[in-house]
């Protein structure tokens, strides 16, 4: 198995990943709200290693009741745009992959970085 911090590069942090993050403006009580968080993760890495990673990152050290858990993971990959390099070169930026996670209904991730 691998390391989770291998799995997990970063978070995602735009504006629309942080509206995401809200969870519905529609929906009032905070039991009943489902929030999505996006990850931009190993290229290489599949759904099931993905939640499992976010598991272990989010739930080390706290007790079974305060556990997070994972509802569904989307994929998505995302080819690098082209660009110029100089005057008359022209390069890539590198290619990526963006892992949008669903958490279960009343949960949140304290330290998601926003």
């Amino acid at each position: 198995m691998r390391n989770p911090y291998d799995i997990i590069v970063a978070p995602h942090i735009t504006e629309k990943s942080v509206s995401l993050s809200y969870g519905d403006p529609n929906i009032k009580d905070e039991a009943n709200l489902v929030r999505k968080y996006t990850f931009i993760v190993a290229k290489n890495a599949n759904k099931i290693e993905i939640k499992q990673a976010l598991e272990a990152i989010y739930n080390a050290g706290k007790k079974k009741g305060e556990a997070i858990t994972i509802e569904s993971v989307r994929t998505v990959r995302v080819l690098g745009k082209k660009r110029r390099r100089s005057q008359k070169s022209s390069g890539y930026e590198p290619d990526r992959k963006k892992a949008i996670v669903t958490l279960g209904k009343g949960q949140l991730l304290e330290d998601y970085g926003v």
